[in-house]
């Protein structure tokens, strides 16, 4: 039952500018109602933020079991000196960190990681974006190319590394080897075994295998550029190669940094195929840090040690995203 009102609320109803009515009328009536209409999306949506939090708890669980527990337990292992038994294991502090840092190791298959992410990464961006633009561009059989660049990238690693080392690197009967044949150059390279074209082959491998993911980054984003931007532009007089320079490559400049940095953290975490084409030979010239840690912890048996090598690596690969993400912030300010 609404109040009979007062002179006193015709007083305070005047002065914040009719917002109340005096006395009970149908003034007093509609904001009355109109408060508990308001009130309701907020008890509407405490509950559903309760039965949200119902929903999202198998995700928080299954994340908390199989990403922060593995975390924080690898972390507590690394300041322990655990073998892969479990066993025996005594706290040492820092003192794995500190070894790793002074270990040579260490710091040659970081090397040997950082110069594959340093060959990989140009020749997969720039080839990802002509494929792109020969499948945005062509008119004959489209599906075709953009099945045939995208489908290597769907076959698992361990077909890669068998294809590429029983295939197409193997001395005097290999593909590569009789393509040089053909040209009229010698055969015979050790692909594999050589120093100084392990490292290449590797990056060849990987570079006809992942290119796909690429490709199609690029493909989606030259297929949302508006069509009537190259039309005012051609009708400006703009040639293809002017309206590539000045209207395409421009419009993909934040897919090329979204490509870019996740490439460079793909590259940094190499393993597989340098594992199955050359477990990190010739004399550890290719082998990376991940192998490094997997050698330290299953052959050497030295868990916490292991586990501190790729920690200094996390943040190794955490430093380098932010970097990236700043780089890529300031671009953008740029370009707006």
């Amino acid at each position: 039952m609404t109040p009979v009102g007062t002179p006193g609320d015709a007083v305070r109803a005047d002065r914040s500018g009719g917002a109340r009515t005096a006395g009970g009328g149908p003034g007093a009536t509609r904001a009355n109602g109109a408060g508990q209409a308001g009130a309701r999306p907020a008890g509407v949506r405490h509950r559903w933020t309760d039965h949200g939090l119902m929903f999202v708890a198998p995700f928080l669980l299954v994340y908390a079991l199989f990403l922060i527990w593995p975390l924080v337990s690898g972390l507590a292992m690394s300041l322990r000196s655990d073998n892969i038994t479990g066993a025996g294991g005594e706290f040492v502090g820092l003192d794995n960190y500190a070894e790793a840092l002074g270990d040579p190791e260490v710091w040659s298959s970081l090397w040997n990681t950082v110069w594959f992410t340093v060959l990989s990464t140009v020749p997969l961006v720039l080839v990802g974006l002509v494929f792109a633009l020969l499948a945005h561009h062509v008119r004959v059989v489209r599906w075709l190319w953009r099945l045939s660049w995208f489908a290597p990238f769907l076959l698992p690693s361990g077909v890669i590394g068998l294809l590429f080392l029983w295939v197409i690197y193997p001395s005097d009967f290999g593909f590569a080897d009789q393509v040089l044949a053909s040209f009229g150059l010698r055969p015979g390279i050790g692909w594999l075994t050589d120093e100084r074209y392990a490292m290449l082959s590797i990056v060849l491998a990987t570079v006809w295998w992942t290119v796909g993911f690429n490709f199609l980054l690029y493909l989606a984003a030259l297929q949302a550029i508006p069509p009537y931007v190259y039309e005012a532009a051609e009708l400006d007089g703009a040639g293809p190669a002017h309206r590539l320079w000045h209207i395409t490559l421009p419009l993909l400049r934040r897919t090329t940094g979204v490509v870019v940095v996740l490439q460079v953290l793909a590259s940094l975490k190499i393993f597989d195929q340098v594992y199955i084409l050359t477990g990190g030979g010739p004399d550890d010239s290719t082998r990376p840090v991940l192998q490094y840690v997997f050698q330290a912890g299953f052959t050497g048996y030295r868990i916490g040690y292991a586990s501190a090598v790729s920690y200094l690596f996390f943040a190794l690969i955490v430093l380098v995203s932010l970097v990236q993400l700043r780089l890529s912030r300031r671009s953008g300010e740029e370009t707006a």
